[in-house]
């Protein structure tokens, strides 16, 4: 039987669902104490002074902690640098705030106690003497001369502009274009609402620091924690997570919180815990999106492409957060363009800093964000040149493979016409007048959205992988890719089963552990079975070629005529003369049974050297309805034909894409994350006043996986896990001013809320 392809249910919901999953709110360590953190209540203020004496003064309370005490340790480093027009400027962050706080949530001290109220009580007691200064949440503002300076080493809180592309042929296209549509487009920041939120526990002992936390990237924050904050060996720093709760890019990063509780760990001598609470993680978990583009699309008299010139200014927040300049920068820039012909293509980035929680990584990091700009380009070219939308789609998609694009990327296969061509009928497009006649009929506007997509997947490049055969007949499995509910656990082992001819249960899957598994690139840019299955494919690779020379000295053959097939090596021709791969993974322990030179032992690690980039595509098609007099929609139905290349599991991948798609509707109708304009508060700062979507918001998904493989990983593999977020976006609002076009709406800004589209409506009515 083929494991690979077959949709299993995922081996890891057993414990899920009877209540045996490990999250770090499950987890108590002996000894433990509990911190809690002091923060800034102002978007922008100077510290005249902390009084720490009243906290000091609760039962309980183990120490009360500031900048003072941790001066001896380094910044948190920026991992993203960026090719700057002038030298990038990382201003240095602290795990606590010093002279200045820079965003309501920004912490400035920390409390230890023996238990959490205890903590929670000191914490409230300590004072500190604020001096407000004036604030700047928007990042188009922030770059004016008149804009209050959050740093002083970055003028006009510029922290870096980045260009790429050719900017003469760009400009000379559009200048020679028949038609040129411009359009200006907010993408919305977004808090990211996972179901658990960040929480750890830092301990220190004779062997060093040991963080267990809700996230991932393991052995990225080890690096960064032990060279760059506590320089110590990275072996003095373990870093591991248990069951996590959703992640999304932005637990990936490395937190104040976490140098806090190692340093208090180390300076007390014993376990401290910190588990945010939902309205402390809105204001201090990193936040996604938020920039403003002004872009333009050159056409010729027959609407093919010629240019696309972007200019886009990124909220970067208070801080450079680990990874946030790459989401306006290198990930886009992989991506613009999407799967289109553009001869032309030039960007202009600005990355500024605000008073605002900082910005990270967040499901397609930048890619959502070049997606939703091209469709709505190419939907405002249809309506101003008379063009018919899915035509021209049809006429620019990329059909003559390996397409090189104008920014330099190559992609190698894809299904752009075909998806389109398939989806047109899967969404029943023929019956759209009827379905719109019969709202009209109820007084209510329907709209349907026809839109593309591509991804640039692959995240980190290099990716390792270990297979270890234990005593018991198990194989364990170790990957430095990480799962946040992904469902990796089964897919590895799908992998696994179909390449050794065992049974799904004899692996074990190890993931997360600094300690366990020797090196990775943990997740992001849906990377997974792409760098971290390629890896498990050339372990077995070798670890079969180990086998074939110990099974030959085992049946007295040559190398050469050993097969290897359903978990057994046979003498080819010879199929009773065999020996299962069990049986070879007991004997290897002994040298006696080995070739001249060879180590003990089957156990096999790979560290897989690729860079290659996979692109993920497809169609995606949103039907909505109207009401007009309140501004309610109602998303009616939604298909998808997507590409992703050889499927391991089928329905784990449809659960990938429908998770992907309701974050990307969440984005265009329901969430926004608001800062007053003058005090630098967050007005969206719980969830009676941020929204996501609930069951209620969403239709049945239609999705139908049909994929080209692609030869960058021997799986033949595409990254599917943020396709959905760069995808539903813009078909939602495609069909939002779809409804909208009969009566002279031709522009709304995401998040398209009631409100919004009422005053769109309005607006157009008194006109």
């Amino acid at each position: 039987m083929s494991f690979r392809g077959q949709s299993l249910p995922r081996l890891e919901d057993a414990r899920f669902l009877t209540g045996r999953g490990q999250y770090i709110e499950d987890i108590d360590v002996p000894g433990q104490t509990w911190m809690q953190v002091v923060r800034s209540p102002h978007a922008h203020a100077t510290i005249g002074g902390i009084d720490t004496a009243a906290a000091r003064g609760v039962p309980g309370v183990l120490g009360v902690f500031t900048a003072a005490d941790l001066a001896e340790l380094g910044p948190l480093p920026c991992t993203v640098p960026v090719a700057s027009v002038a030298p990038m400027i990382v201003p240095p962050r602290l795990a606590l705030a010093a002279e200045r706080a820079r965003h309501v949530g920004d912490p400035v001290a920390f409390v230890v106690a023996e238990t959490r109220a205890s903590a929670r009580d000191a914490a409230e007691r300590v004072a500190v003497e604020w001096q407000p200064l004036p604030s700047v949440v928007d990042a188009p503002a922030a770059l004016l001369t008149a804009a209050p300076q959050i740093w002083q080493q970055a003028p006009n809180n510029l922290s870096y502009r980045f260009q790429k592309g050719d900017q003469a042929a760009t400009r000379t296209a559009i200048a020679n274009a028949v038609h040129v549509v411009e359009l200006e487009l907010v993408n919305n920041r977004i808090v990211i609402s996972a179901l658990e939120p960040r929480g750890a526990i830092g301990r220190h002992d004779d062997a060093g620091f040991h963080l267990l936390f809700s996230g991932a990237g393991v052995h990225g924050l080890q690096t960064q924690l032990a060279g760059s904050v506590f320089r110590v060996p990275p072996d003095r720093m373990q870093v591991a997570c248990p069951d996590v709760g959703g992640g999304f890019g932005v637990k990936n990063a490395l937190y104040p919180e976490w140098v806090m509780l190692l340093w208090a760990a180390r300076a007390l001598g014993r376990p401290v815990r910190w588990m945010s609470e939902r309205t402390e993680d809105f204001v201090t978990t990193a936040q996604g999106r938020d920039n403003v583009t002004r872009a333009r699309l050159a056409l010729d008299a027959d609407g093919r492409f010629l240019a696309l010139d972007v200019a886009t200014v990124a909220n970067l927040g208070a801080y450079l957060s680990s990874g946030g300049p790459g989401s306006s920068t290198n990930a886009p820039a992989n991506a613009i363009g999407s799967g289109y012909v553009i001869p032309a293509i030039f960007m202009d980035v600005h990355g500024v800093f605000t008073n605002t929680v900082p910005i990270d990584a967040y499901r397609g990091a930048g890619k959502p964000e070049v997606n939703y700009m091209i469709e709505r380009l190419i939907d405002e070219a249809a309506r101003r040149g008379g063009f018919d939308a899915v035509e021209l789609r049809r006429r620019n998609l990329v059909r003559e493979f390996p397409y090189h694009k104008a920014l330099g990327t190559v992609i190698d296969c894809g299904r752009f016409a075909d998806n389109l061509d398939d989806a047109i009928p899967a969404a029943d497009h023929a019956g759209f007048a009827a379905r719109r006649q019969r709202s009209q009929q109820r007084a209510r506007l329907r709209g349907i959205g026809v839109t593309c997509f591509m991804e640039t997947a692959r995240g980190a490049p290099n990716e390792g992988a270990e297979l270890r055969f234990e005593d018991d007949g198990s194989v364990t499995l170790l990957a430095g890719t990480q799962s946040n509910g992904m469902g990796h656990e089964t897919a590895y082992a799908q992998i696994a089963a179909d390449l050794l001819g065992l049974p799904i249960e004899a692996f074990r899957y190890v993931q997360a552990d600094t300690a366990r598994v020797r090196a990775g690139n943990g997740h992001g840019g849906a990377r997974s079975m792409h760098m971290g299955g390629a890896a498990l494919c050339k372990a077995v690779d070798a670890m079969l070629a180990k086998g074939r020379a110990i099974a030959a000295r085992l049946l007295q053959s040559s190398v050469e005529q050993m097969v290897f097939a359903d978990g057994r090596f046979a003498v080819r021709g010879e199929p009773d003369r065999a020996i299962d791969l069990l049986g070879v993974a007991r004997a290897a322990r002994d040298p006696a049974n080995l070739p001249d030179g060879m180590s003990p032992g089957l156990d096999t690690y790979v560290w897989n050297l690729l860079d290659l980039i996979t692109f993920p595509n497809g169609c995606h098609i949103a039907e909505v309805e109207i009401d007009p007099e309140t501004g309610a929609t109602t998303l009616e139905r939604y298909t998808a034909v997507d590409d992703f290349g050889t499927l391991i599991n089928p329905m784990l991948t449809v659960g990938q894409v429908q998770g992907g798609v309701a974050q990307g509707i969440g984005q265009a109708m329901l969430e926004h994350t608001v800062y007053d304009p003058d005090s630098g508060q967050m007005l969206s700062g719980s969830f009676m006043d941020y929204a996501v979507p609930r069951a209620e918001d969403l239709p049945d998904f239609a999705i139908t996986l049909s994929g080209t493989p692609t030869n960058a990983n021997p799986l033949g593999v595409k990254g599917s896990g943020q396709a959905g977020a760069m995808a539903s976006p813009q078909a939602v609002i495609a069909a939002i001013l779809d409804a909208l076009a009969p009566l002279g709406v031709t522009h709304i800004d995401m998040p398209a809320t009631p409100e919004r589209v009422w005053q769109a409506i309005q607006g157009a009515r008194r006109t």
